[in-house]
């Protein structure tokens, strides 16, 4: 199985001009340098090569990049059922990570099974066994650090495989996200606290109602309030991402969030949401941006898929 994906990963990087010498002629697929080293200038879109890989690279685990363009060597994947959590989606392939995603899966899961009602999490996506662009969804996810966290209360930890593609998470936001619903708990912030607590943990992307309503239910010590970010969607789930891992040098790191709790920066995301600013007559479209290559990526992303 291993070898045959091997030469399916290889094949496409062959069709995608990344071998050394697999230009036609000129500067065609020739390798040119970059910050993090030799990359391809190939025009095909990376998604295709990260997304024909199903098992991961037989290398040391390592982060290459940043969250939005990168790889990741020697992931390990997160079983799919364990003591308090279940992978969920698992046609997607995608519950793999750095092992220290893995390992912090594992940690949040048993606390949030100490919440009641909640018999651990159901687990959403993390990355792809290589990292990289995915086919569909997700920008990020690319390095192995991220990982989606349903809000569902798991009521149970035996669900089918059939089960897991059908069943589906649930919203807690009403009012476009400026306010929770009936079916946001207490409990929904512990576990949300106990991510942002955690060290390793960067940020905590969720929507803005959901970070005002912490903001006004939290007591004590509110410095974990730093790492909870607003972001667009993550109404079903919340989104975690973990720093880079001590000791990958080629992993980039995201700015550290400004200091303070961030709850005036939650709620003026509130404000806008209840009352839209007017829009602005003279603003141009973005032009839509085209799929990553690999040549966007760090040149250690070429290693990773072409290893064995």
């Amino acid at each position: 199985m291993r070898s045959s994906i091997l030469s399916l990963a290889a094949s496409a990087l062959v069709l995608a001009g990344c071998m050394i010498g697999g230009g036609s002629g000129g500067d065609a697929g020739k390798p040119r340098a970059s910050a993090f080293g030799v990359v391809s200038t190939s025009n095909q879109p990376a998604k295709q090569l990260f997304g024909a890989a199903t098992v991961p690279s037989d290398q040391r685990p390592e982060s290459f990049g940043g969250y939005s363009a990168g790889c990741v060597a020697g992931a390990v994947q997160l079983p799919e059922t364990g003591p308090t959590w279940q992978a969920m989606r698992l046609s997607r392939n995608r519950n793999w990570g750095h092992p220290d995603l893995v390992s912090f899966v594992q940690r949040l899961s048993a606390k949030a099974a100490a919440q009641p009602g909640w018999a651990g999490l159901y687990v959403g996506d993390m990355s792809q066994p290589r990292g990289g662009p995915m086919l569909t969804g997700h920008a990020s996810h690319q390095i192995g650090l991220d990982a989606d966290i349903w809000m569902l209360p798991p009521d149970r930890l035996n669900l089918t495989a059939a089960e897991r593609e059908s069943l589906s998470s649930i919203s807690m936001q009403r009012a476009n996200g400026a306010y929770v619903n009936s079916s946001w708990t207490r409990q929904h912030m512990e576990v949300i606290k106990a991510a942002a607590s955690d060290p390793a943990v960067a940020r905590i992307f969720v929507f803005a109602g959901a970070k005002v309503q912490m903001c006004e239910d939290a007591t004590g010590d509110r410095s974990w309030l730093n790492k909870v970010r607003p972001w667009y969607g993550h109404h079903y789930h919340f989104h975690v991402r973990l720093n880079c891992p001590e000791g990958d040098p080629r992993c980039v790191d995201q700015a550290p969030p400004p200091p303070g709790d961030g709850c005036d920066d939650a709620q003026a995301w509130v404000d806008r949401i209840l009352n839209p600013p007017p829009p602005d007559p003279d603003a141009r479209p973005t032009p839509p941006r085209g799929p990553l290559t690999l040549a966007d990526l760090p040149g250690q992303c070429t290693a990773v898929l072409r290893s064995q």
